[in-house]
């Protein structure tokens, strides 16, 4: 299973977004990659994490201007629209389980953030 994630990485089209220095901490920022809106988070801690930046439950690209936090241990971001909840790791909602947004792959290479093209 390893084996093939690692190819899969590997094959990925990775676009380079910004700066690792330009993320702030505990906010989100929005980047187009691959003609797609994606919603880009830093946690205090460090991780990354990518996701679509349309809320689902509005429809608007918003979900970058989230409140970004945590539940039960898991990061998360509340949409600014109707505040429902979303899993930074897996782009679950915490408040509609049968709801979820996508999510990229994200990581640092030297200094720069790049995120796997949809």
């Amino acid at each position: 299973m390893t084996e093939v994630l690692d190819r899969a990485l590997v094959s990925a089209r990775w676009e380079v977004v910004c700066d690792y220095d330009d993320l702030p901490p505990e906010d989100g920022v929005c980047a187009l990659v691959g003609g797609e809106q994606v919603a880009l988070f830093r946690t205090h801690e460090g991780r990354l994490y990518a996701l679509s930046n349309r809320d689902p439950f509005s429809g608007a690209y918003v979900l970058a201007r989230g409140i970004v936090g945590s539940r039960g241990g898991v990061p998360t971001v509340a949409s600014p629209m109707y505040k429902e909840v979303f899993d930074l790791t897996t782009g679950r909602c915490l408040d509609d389980p049968a709801v979820r947004v996508p999510t990229y792959r994200v990581r640092v290479s030297g200094t720069r953030v790049e995120v796997a093209r949809p």
